[in-house]
């Protein structure tokens, strides 16, 4: 095991390496296999635009000829070898303190450890604004924190990327570029770097890669056979309010780990948030009609605290409370037909919206669609001119043929008043975003489409609405209905 002091860190961190120009292509791979890359020349965060569409490949290096590989096929080991102590230089004290070990791929290539870096030869000029893409660390899930650095010509550390300060991290990095840098560990175990490429064309528009996953591996690879996590309890129908749900983890093949953290993710968050003090294989809490729709998660560790298995995520749906009979007002509304009427109506031939199938969204996480409400006539003939509200809302939830749901609080809606006749006031009613938790939304409560004031109702008025629609990402694929009710008042 190194030991490296002041100069031995300095000597294998003395520069920036990067390389202008084109490299030579890499190979495609004849086939997709699982590969552990621990020592020689790669590019870890390989940047390719083809076809309109940007992504991330790993270029291996290590076998002749080189070949591209996808991500998802590929274990990065850092070897036990890679260990260095914290030289005694306060410019390295973000390391860790003096004296301890952090796990580092040198900058400079050493031949008996991996040598990772980003390229982006593969990308033409004139294709992006600036001729330029933006490379994020977005999440780092493991046992320690990430430094990926250079260094000045003093030896001073130039942070690229970091985990301990909050994430993402991003790196504006030009056309034809191939760089290398430190990348420092502070802890072995397994860990999942994500990253993600962005870039704007010259004609215009954004194109990115979304969220890439790469694992890596800080010591000795485990021997053992992989333990899965799954967790059970989670019923498939709705639960009610008030309802106790239990979750239990469930490992395979059993382990005598027994240490766990839970995790849950609700509608309007991007990332999973840790359960504080849930740390056993069983969760128990009540459900609220405030976590319908949140998924929930749970980790396994070992005794190093490093993640040994993470489970599929399982989604909780909780009904809307019942109504009490006894608490509920039955309203009768009649109008005299001498003094005219307020008639809220749609073509019966032109009744139907089919929203484009959805599409994922550009920060990965949600499926979004958009369309509009056909038109909606409004038409008040009372002499009074009392003034008039027209609302929509879905009573209930979107359903599939198959029986899978999903609320209709993810539907909102920008109302638009299309036209009217002289004289009226009809204003639009209020924008109303898909369902967030903790702030609501969505069209499962009625919302106003468009109203009029007293004495400016009077006449015709053709409403319209833009829709948006926002669902989590494990929405069941599938084709789902719904019926707006239209209603005037």
């Amino acid at each position: 095991m190194r030991t490296t002091g002041v100069r031995g860190l300095a000597a294998l961190i003395g520069s920036t390496v990067i390389a202008g120009g084109v490299l030579l292509a890499p190979a495609a791979a004849a086939a997709a296999e699982q590969v552990v890359l621990s020592k020689g020349h790669t590019d870890a965060v390989d940047v390719h635009y083809d076809d309109g569409e940007l992504s991330l490949k790993v270029h291996d290096d290590t076998v002749s000829p080189s070949v591209s590989r996808d991500p998802a096929d590929v274990t990065f080991q850092v070897l036990p070898e890679a260990a260095i102590t914290v030289p005694d230089d306060p410019r390295f004290a973000f390391l860790g303190p003096t004296g301890s070990q952090v796990w580092l791929l040198p900058l400079t290539q050493d031949p008996d450890l991996l040598w990772p870096g980003w390229n982006t030869t593969e990308l033409s000029s004139g294709v992006f604004t600036g001729d330029q893409v933006k490379i994020s660390l977005v999440d780092v899930d493991g046992p320690g924190d990430l430094f990926v650095f250079t260094q000045d010509s003093f030896g001073s550390p130039l942070m690229k990327f970091r985990s301990d300060d909050g994430l993402p991290d991003a790196l504006d990095v030009p056309a034809h570029t191939h760089a290398h840098a430190n990348w420092a560990f502070t802890a072995e175990g397994n860990y999942t770097l994500t990253f993600q490429a962005d870039a704007t064309l010259v004609g215009g528009g954004a194109v990115s890669t979304g969220p890439v996953e790469y694992s890596f591996v800080v010591g000795e690879l485990s021997t053992g056979p992989d333990t899965v996590l799954s967790i059970s309890g989670m019923a498939d129908e709705e639960y009610q309010p008030g309802d106790t749900v239990t979750l239990q983890a469930v490992q395979t093949p059993q382990t005598d780990l027994d240490h766990y953290h839970w995790f849950s993710r609700c509608p309007g968050s991007d990332d999973f948030v840790i359960i504080s003090g849930e740390v056993g294989e069983e969760y128990s809490f009540t459900a609220t009609r405030e976590l319908n729709a949140c998924e929930y998660q749970v980790k396994l560790y070992d005794e190093n605290h490093s993640v040994v298995a993470t489970s599929e995520a399982v989604w909780l749906w909780v009904a809307f409370p019942p109504v009490d009979p006894a608490a509920s007002q039955t309203i009768t509304a009649s109008i005299d037909p001498a003094q005219g009427a307020l008639v809220i109506s749609v073509d019966p031939d032109d009744r139907s919206v089919v929203l484009p199938p959805a599409q994922l969204s550009a920060g990965g996480d949600r499926w979004e669609s958009t369309g509009s409400l056909r038109p909606v006539t409004v038409t008040d003939t009372r002499a009074g001119t009392p003034g008039w509200s027209a609302s929509g809302q879905l009573p209930e939830d979107f359903v599939s043929a198959g029986g899978a749901t999903f609320s209709a609080g993810y539907l909102g809606w920008t109302p638009q008043v299309v036209s009217q006749s002289n004289g009226q006031g009809v204003v639009a009613g209020p924008v109303v975003e898909p369902y967030v938790v903790g702030v609501g939304g969505g069209l499962g409560a009625s919302a106003v489409l468009g109203s009029a004031p007293s004495g400016a109702g009077r006449g015709t008025a053709t409403l319209s609405a833009n829709l948006q629609l926002h669902l989590p990402t494990e929405t069941v694929p599938d084709t789902y209905t719904a019926t707006l009710t239209l209603t005037a008042i």
